[in-house]
């Protein structure tokens, strides 16, 4: 009687351990799998910058502890859970956002404030996002102007008309590739060229001397010595 008793309770012993131990397995795929708060706080913490095709932010700390987003609210059907991922598509730009990609699956209109909606910049670029009214470009040649103004206000093009297919939201971007940056280009509708075109509005060979200033015009704008220094904006 005294040796089945045993056998009992080391039987009994096992499976106790047994149960503990799976406990503790499926606590541990669990804490792996779900955002636990200490996670979601130390998140929180997290600023993603992204530098091309804009200096753009994203707060975690607004997301998942001030919200309460789950992770798989945006990962990884929205952004892949690597950074850099989305630039490294080629797609990532407002036109995409404004279809209802990336973070224009929410940001709406109904469900969080639009990604159009001029109030609300500042808010991810963290600027006024006033564009310069003039632009003049120096390279590859000297001096070369477009109107912020003339296309956005007058017009009533959006940011997104050349942001950031045609041009990138960074000053002095197209510049940096000037052996990219030519009428050829223009006559091929990249950059300007592709509203230039004869159609949309004047082809990019007529009507030169309205964006084509030349070394005189850029002198009576920022004057000699700023000329003969190079500065172009």
């Amino acid at each position: 009687m005294s040796i089945r008793n045993n056998l009992y309770v080391s039987i009994g012993l096992a499976v106790a351990l047994g149960l503990v131990s799976s406990a503790g397995v499926l606590a541990s795929a669990e804490k792996e799998t779900s955002p636990t708060a200490e996670m979601l706080q130390s998140w929180g913490a997290a600023e993603v910058v992204a530098n091309e095709p804009a200096d753009a932010m994203f707060k975690h700390q607004t997301h998942v502890v001030d919200l309460e987003f789950d992770c798989d609210s945006c990962h990884p059907d929205t952004f892949q859970k690597k950074r850099g991922a989305a630039e490294a598509n080629g797609d990532y730009t407002m036109a995409a956002l404004e279809e209802g990609q990336y973070c224009g699956i929410c940001h709406d209109g109904d469900t969080a404030f639009g990604v159009k909606e001029p109030d609300t910049c500042v808010t991810c670029h963290g600027s006024d996002m006033t564009p310069p009214k003039t632009i003049v470009f120096t390279e590859p040649l000297k001096a070369v102007i477009f109107d912020h103004e003339l296309h956005t206000e007058d017009m009533g093009l959006e940011c997104s008309s050349c942001h950031s297919a045609l041009f990138k939201m960074k000053m002095g971007h197209a510049e940096e590739k000037p052996e990219e940056f030519t009428m050829e280009a223009l006559y091929a509708g990249k950059y300007c060229g592709a509203c230039h075109n004869g159609d949309d509005a004047f082809a990019s060979n007529t009507k030169c001397t309205t964006c084509h200033i030349g070394v005189k015009g850029f002198e009576r704008l920022f004057g000699k010595a700023k000329s003969e220094a190079g500065a172009h904006h």
